[in-house]
């Protein structure tokens, strides 16, 4: 899995880390659904049907995150694109952290809770290839290169940053300072047409709403466990 065929979604998982700490700034599993999300739209692999997101028939990437969330979907119930964001992100998440990991991007450690339990912690392995794609992505946001000509991918990466509280790239400061290259790069997320623009809109929005709801939850669990 050379960079250059990282998914949107597996570009997001990397970007989320911070170098510094380790530590991943945001809820991984929403923005990488997310992320899976607005590719299959902009590949017009999944198509809006009604508000919900509808597989193309034997529509596959050879992915298998990607795949296994449009078989995931076929299998579900109709949903919003926005409630897609949090129905089952761990799956995505999981398989994506698995490619990762296989093309050496992303290590395991092991350690255990209270010297009993056992759980695994991830971190970055090609952090200066990472830091790369990062910079490469502040480029976008900061650059001077029109928003109509950046690549539809890329203005999806710098918007699900944005909305996804991927602060290693998009930090509080630029969501004030650089509001209107934000919306230009939100709105060329959306081409080609009136329809995708509708739905990469709702899955932002979704992945803003489901992140907020995760933090508030566990700020409150923090002040709970201090008092």
């Amino acid at each position: 899995m050379p960079n250059g065929s990282l998914s949107l979604a597996a570009s997001l998982y990397l970007l989320a880390f911070d170098p510094d700490s380790g530590k991943p700034v945001t809820h991984l599993g929403y923005l990488v659904q997310a992320g899976a999300l607005t590719e299959l739209a902009q590949r017009e692999l999944l198509v809006d049907a009604e508000g919900c997101p509808k597989p193309l028939p034997d529509a596959r990437t050879g992915d298998p995150a990607l795949d296994g969330l449009m078989e995931l979907i076929e299998e579900s119930r109709p949903r919003t694109w926005g409630t897609w964001v949090g129905h089952h992100p761990h799956l995505t998440e999981k398989a994506v952290r698995n490619q990762l990991r296989a093309a050496g991007y992303v290590r395991a450690t092991s350690r255990r809770v209270l010297g009993l339990f056992p759980v695994k912690e991830y971190g970055l392995e090609r952090s200066q290839l990472v830091a790369e794609m990062r910079d490469e992505a502040v480029r976008v946001l900061y650059g001077a290169q029109p928003a109509a000509e950046v690549s539809e991918r890329d203005a999806a990466l710098i918007a699900l940053a944005a909305a996804g509280g991927v602060t290693t790239v998009v930090t509080h400061k630029d969501l004030k300072a650089h509001r209107k290259r934000i919306a230009e790069l939100e709105a060329r997320s959306g081409a080609p047409g009136a329809a995708l623009e509708g739905v990469v809109d709702h899955v932002r929005a979704g992945l803003a709403a489901a992140v907020a709801t995760a933090l508030s939850a566990a700020t409150t669990a923090a002040a709970t466990t201090t008092h």
